[in-house]
């Protein structure tokens, strides 16, 4: 009888959708959790590609402190030196802690109880700042909490659809999918997607909206003052469950004009901006889907405020199929909100009102607890560069590459005192600067939980053992509490504890004015923790099951139970590109998640897009004689980055598109959080990075190429290049404006290490007159490596080198085709993969186009693409359409 494979059920580590994923054996193939309200078994690609991306490689598995591996009680003994040290003579307010939605719960409580009611400091704040904190303070002014009113299942009964500053077709594609299924069940529901790009999600929109960069504010003030006009307020709804409406009616009134004027300003047409309203007005079932577009601006918080104003104008929020729906980047954003994860929150959702001040100093028995708002992420760096702070500890995040000003805070970072890090990687741009390095714990390895968008809570269980001596990351933190002698309130010896006080301190004292209560599991013992099933917030007394939806009954968490509109004078981004300048975009890409560490591991999450890209319009490409595929420089005062440009008609002229993924373990060159500028919204902290004033030009190089070896023997020395993990080996792009035959000394060094020349064959092949060379190493029959250099970048395809790699002997028609740089007669490129899920390729799909595959329908039967996460089908629409 076959031996039954062990199944773990936990949750995906990447975005806020918060998929349950379960887990065969360990980690042997990962598959969706079927009965989970988040995701009903469907899983991305980068979910599907989660057990690809377990192994130990560039594993930080020891404590360091100044670059020498210690102990476990040494570098805790050293952190908590240097932390007591720092407050005893600068203070509390010279010591920071930095997280991540990338945190589960209980590291994040413990950080917050330890920071800000044990070493006194309120500088704690997280890069969930740079996704979230717009949303969050919306939220606040408007239902007195920060609580999303809506969940999943309103996006299968809406019937209209609003995304507005979401691609949620590559970011959160189990919910982009969802509506897609929602809109075949029912053809009349209308799409409205809101973006100055024409991206994937736009596949189902029945009317894109390409505004102004910045705009959205005069949008949804527009249509505010457009219901006023036309009769379409649900006055009722106004009168009994609201506050402040005539005067943010007033506002949008004079904010937004006439509607010929509104048109003028948002940059649309007047006749898209009358339809959209119009199915607004007649849609009573609304979801108004917004994510990064609208928080990442200097003014998020005003434009959350206007969505959620005409929500509340016709009565749409926690109602079947209609709420103001934030989507969150990380999957444990919500889990960080509850626990006092922002600089400007304490813990259980409870602000720094003196009584909510006294309520968690109480139950903490805390000795130095603080009464003021810290500072949040961008001004906290700002006081490291300043000298302010002293000593910070950074858990899970790489603020290197995703801050603004990206530069600034890595000379910040090397100029301040002590550095302390904990992370699961041991090469990140935030790791290279760490005076004390503390191995983490990561996915597959930690015990705890998240929350999700939609306020479902959800265990994360462990099911592999840490490598190294890796730890949990509320230990550590724990750990440090103990030494400063703190022992009974730091005293935890399982996550389940950590998370029941957690759960009984949003109960404490809680008479319903606080949304966020879960006192219903605070007395859950560790096999009650172990086997909890996803829930939704509330879970107390009156709701023992958890909550479906909030404020459908429109009583709200004010002090008076009423909403409140807020009166918004909707800006533009402040100052128009100068000459020569354009406006650079953000964002993620399909594929990729964050700053790489965990997806750049996936080959084949980097098979559909492999380097770093500037997307631009052909009349800017034309005007400023950048050529499709090639180098490009874009800068501005603050840094500058190198990418491949990509020319496509989906971008506005004059604005620009790079994604925020690679960081410099992959590419030389592609920090563009080093472009983005430290403008923040005034009341959530949150920075500014859709509109960055930038210029771009054609990047002049010498010879171009590409290397593939079976060892990573460190970063190529050259102008340009990016990185790709192979199944059994390494590829990097190249480009360089050296001397091509210095050049490539250096460069064949990458693949033969110390003592492996005498055994290693060379095969070599040069024209001097055009410059292409050609050189492959092989040992014992098998491929070591390759270099190929071209003057002009006249390049073969790598996928038949890269099987090559693959193979245990060369025959001797693939030698000669190394050396004739063309691949052996029936080998042919896959070309660019277009279905990550299934492998599927572009010229696969154009063959099958060609022998009568019209339909993605038809695609997916013959080739499978399409038919897994769904994620491709937009382009597959586009090759069929071209």
């Amino acid at each position: 009888m076959a031996e039954r494979i062990h199944t773990t059920d936990t949750t995906c580590p990447y975005c806020g959708v918060g998929c349950g994923v379960s887990v065969n054996g360990a980690g042997d193939s990962v598959t969706g959790m079927a009965n989970h309200p988040a995701n009903q078994g469907r899983l991305c690609v980068k979910g599907a590609a989660l057990h690809e991306t377990l192994d130990h490689h560039n594993r930080l598995l020891y404590p360091e402190v100044n670059g020498a591996v210690v102990d476990w009680d040494s570098a805790l003994d050293e952190v908590t030196r240097r932390l007591r040290d720092t407050v005893a003579e600068y203070g509390p307010d010279s010591v920071a802690c930095y997280g991540s939605g990338q945190l589960l719960t209980e590291d994040y409580y413990v950080a917050n109880k330890l920071m800000k009611g044990f070493v006194g400091s309120a500088h704690m704040d997280t890069n969930s700042r740079l996704c979230m904190a717009s949303a969050v303070a919306g939220y606040k002014r408007a239902f007195g909490g920060d609580s999303v009113p809506g969940c999943y299942e309103d996006l299968d009964s809406a019937e209209l659809l609003v995304l507005v500053g979401s691609n949620a077709a590559w970011t959160h594609p189990v919910l982009y999918q969802r509506m897609v299924a929602a809109k075949k069940a029912r053809p009349d529901t209308r799409v409205v997607v809101i973006d100055p790009r024409r991206t994937a999600t736009c596949d189902l929109a029945d009317l894109h909206l390409p505004l102004r960069p910045g705009a959205d504010g005069l949008l949804f003030n527009g249509l505010l003052a457009w219901l006023g006009r036309h009769g379409h307020l649900d006055r009722d709804y106004i009168r009994e469950h609201t506050r402040g409406f005539e005067d943010a009616l007033a506002r949008a009134e004079a904010d937004s004009g006439s509607l010929a004027s509104l048109a003028q300003r948002c940059d649309l047409p007047e006749e898209d901006i009358e339809t959209f309203f119009n199915w607004f007005a007649g849609r009573p079932r609304t979801v108004t889907f917004y994510s990064q577009g609208i928080n990442q601006s200097a003014t998020g918080t005003d434009k959350c405020n206007t969505i959620i104003n005409c929500h509340l104008a016709t009565g749409r929020v926690g109602k079947t199929g209609a709420s103001p729906f934030s989507i969150t980047g990380q999957p444990n954003a919500m889990g960080g909100r509850e626990v006092g994860g922002l600089a400007n929150q304490l813990a259980a959702h409870m602000d720094f009102a003196p009584e909510d001040v006294d309520r968690v100093k109480r139950f903490w028995n805390a000795a130095n607890m603080v009464s003021e708002p810290g500072l949040k992420a961008v001004e906290l760096f700002q006081a490291v560069a300043s000298g302010r702070i002293k000593f910070i500890w950074i858990l899970s995040t790489n603020p290197v590459v995703s801050l603004p000003e990206a530069d600034r805070v890595r000379d910040a970072l090397r100029r301040c005192p002590t550095v302390v890090v904990s992370e699961c990687m041991a090469d990140t741009d935030t790791v290279r600067l760490a005076d004390i390095k503390l191995p983490a714990r990561t996915w597959g390895e930690k015990n705890g939980t998240v929350t999700n968008s939609e306020r479902c809570i959800s265990r994360q269980r462990p099911f592999l053992e840490a490598p190294g001596e890796a730890r949990s990351d509320w230990w550590a933190l724990a750990q440090v509490g103990r030494r400063l002698g703190y022992a009974e309130a730091f005293g935890w010896r399982h996550p389940a504890q950590v998370f029941a006080e957690h759960a009984a301190l949003s109960g404490f004292e809680n008479d319903g004015r606080r949304a966020f209560d879960i006192s219903g599991l605070a007395t859950l013992d560790q096999a009650g923790y172990d086997a909890m099933a996803p829930v939704r917030w509330p879970v107390n007394r009156q709701w023992p099951q958890g909550r479906r939806r909030l404020f459908g009954d429109g009583r709200f968490t004010t002090d008076d139970g009423r909403a409140r509109f807020v009166a918004v004078t909707a800006r533009l981004p402040e100052g128009r590109p100068g000459p020569g300048e354009m406006i650079m975009n953000t964002g993620r890409i399909r594929d990729q998640w964050h700053t790489m560490t965990r997806t750049g591991k996936a080959r084949r999450l980097l098979q559909h897009i492999g380097e770093p890209f500037v997307a631009l319009h052909p009349e800017d490409a034309r005007r400023h004689r950048i050529g499709d595929g090639q180098l490009a420089n874009v800068e501005n005062r603050h840094g500058a980055i190198v990418m491949r440009a990509r020319v496509t008609t989906d971008q506005r002229p004059g604005e620009l598109f790079v994604p925020m993924h690679w960081s410099s373990p992959f590419s030389a060159r592609a920090r563009m959080g080093a472009l983005v500028q430290a403008t923040t919204d005034p009341l959530s902290g949150q920075p500014e990075s859709k509109v960055s004033r930038v210029r771009v030009a054609p990047c002049a190089v010498r010879w171009q190429g590409f290397l593939i070896t079976r060892e990573r023997r460190g970063d190529p020395r050259c102008f340009y290049w990016s990185y790709s993990p192979l199944p059994r080996g390494h590829l990097f792009e190249l480009a360089g404006r050296d001397d091509p035959d210095r050049a490539r000394r250096r460069l064949a060094a990458l693949i033969s290490g110390p003592g492996d020349a005498d055994d290693l064959h060379w095969l070599d092949m040069q024209d001097p007159y055009i410059g292409h060379f050609r050189q492959a190493a092989v040992r014992n029959g098998r491929l070591m490596g390759a270099l190929f250099i071209h003057p002009k970048g006249d390049l073969p395809g790598r996928d038949w080198l890269i099987e090559m790699l693959q193979r245990d002997a060369l025959e001797n028609t693939e030698r000669r085709a190394l050396l004739s740089g063309e691949a052996p007669d029936g080998a042919a490129e896959s070309g660019p993969v277009v279905c990550a899920c299934f492998q599927v390729g572009e010229p696969a799909i154009r063959a099958r186009i060609e022998a009568g595959d019209r339909s993605v329908e038809a695609l997916g039967k013959s080739l499978r693409c399409g038919t897994n996460c769904g994620s491709c089908i937009p382009e597959l629409k586009h090759i069929l359409a071209g």
